[in-house]
């Protein structure tokens, strides 16, 4: 089945993590078995395994922090070195659009066009050549936006999505970690500006205080992209089912992460590998959050995929019996192990995110 995930880093781990992601998998994890620190030879994601995987449609991010406290690869310490670093990113994707691997999705004609090419492929009685994987274009954190004004230069860029935090306090609004709400001036106006272009408002990792200010202030459409269950994991990072709700009042989507840490209670980074655990975390309890949302919605209409597999881990912090992003497809027998029809299915892994961007893309 044709899989839509709502989070991946691909031009982060390409640029930073220097992994040429037209290799495999496998041959990646080959490179690093002579590096150390997280992921390394861990690593689930790469073009190849997303084509086999059937993922033909990505949110890809954009990800770079300006705190002033540098840290390698994601913390800068001036707001012109995330925006340099930002626009090196999305210079990635342009250059994978140019070799033809990959499409920029960024009208709603596009993405029909896109559809349409992946349905007549993975329909093919006969092997015929992949078409380019489909990218939509999102920033986690809006650190690299010099000032809410800039924002249209980035939507003329190709950005669709946003989230104005990541971790800790930033220019706009308070991210994990923090109880800051908006910041006074810039936060509400670059809600103003992205109500303006019509852009999505990407909730996952805005802090309690900051979630409630802005899904007051901003009308327009709503989601989050990788963000779990605070019912079932009980971190901050996770959303309250008061929160879900709204995202589900207001039509919007929730993608269900892949990071263990995100699935269940008490799982902490770096104590064991998920690898080498007495009791693994496994795609079962994915569903689990998968399944909570659809029973506080009372439908499947607005639970979907956002896996964030590379998200600065790799197996040791993914389910046990996920070993590529190819993987996801076990999603399908899951879900139909739990009674989900496979119309509802079908609504999880790619026409929920579907309908969500026919509201977004001019």
């Amino acid at each position: 089945m044709l899989i839509i995930d709502g989070h991946l880093d691909l031009s982060w781990n390409a640029l930073w993590f220097e992994r040429d992601l037209h290799q495999s998998v496998y041959t990646i994890r080959q490179t690093e078995t002579s590096l150390t620190g997280k992921s390394r030879a861990m690593n689930t994601v790469a073009l190849p395994e997303m084509r086999q995987g059937r993922v033909f449609l990505s949110f890809a991010t954009m990800l770079a922090r300006a705190s002033g406290h540098p840290a390698a690869g994601i913390e800068y310490r001036s707001v012109a070195q995330a925006h340099a670093v930002a626009r090196g990113q999305l210079a990635y994707y342009r250059a994978l659009e140019a070799e033809g691997v990959a499409r920029i999705v960024e009208t709603a004609r596009q993405l029909a066009d896109h559809v349409a090419a992946w349905q007549t492929f993975d329909a093919a009685s006969t092997p015929v050549a992949y078409p380019p994987l489909g990218f939509v274009l999102s920033m986690e954190g809006a650190d690299p936006i010099t000032r809410p004004e800039e924002l249209e230069q980035w939507y003329a860029l190709g950005l669709r999505l946003l989230g104005p935090a990541h971790y800790g306090p930033n220019r706009y609004a308070g991210g994990t970690g923090t109880e800051l709400g908006l910041t006074e001036g810039a936060g509400p106006e670059l809600l103003r500006q992205m109500r303006r272009l019509n852009m999505a408002l990407d909730c996952t990792h805005l802090c309690d205080e900051a979630f409630w200010q802005a899904v007051r202030q901003f009308d327009g459409v709503l989601l989050a992209s990788h963000q779990n269950c605070r019912a079932l994991a009980p971190l901050q990072r996770q959303f309250s089912d008061e929160q879900l709700k709204v995202i589900i009042e207001r039509d919007g989507v929730i993608g269900t992460s892949f990071d263990i840490m995100m699935v269940r209670s008490g799982w902490q980074p770096n104590a064991v590998s998920n690898l080498a655990a007495p009791n693994p975390v496994m795609l079962l309890e994915v569903v689990d959050h998968i399944d909570h949302v659809c029973q506080l919605a009372g439908n499947a209409r607005h639970a979907a995929i956002g896996s964030d597999l590379d998200g600065g881990f790799g197996r040791e912090q993914s389910p046990r019996d996920l070993d590529t992003i190819s993987d996801l497809q076990r999603i399908t027998g899951l879900l139909t192990e739990r009674g989900y029809s496979p119309a509802d299915i079908a609504a999880i892994l790619h026409g929920n995110w579907l309908r969500f961007l026919s509201c977004v893309l001019p």
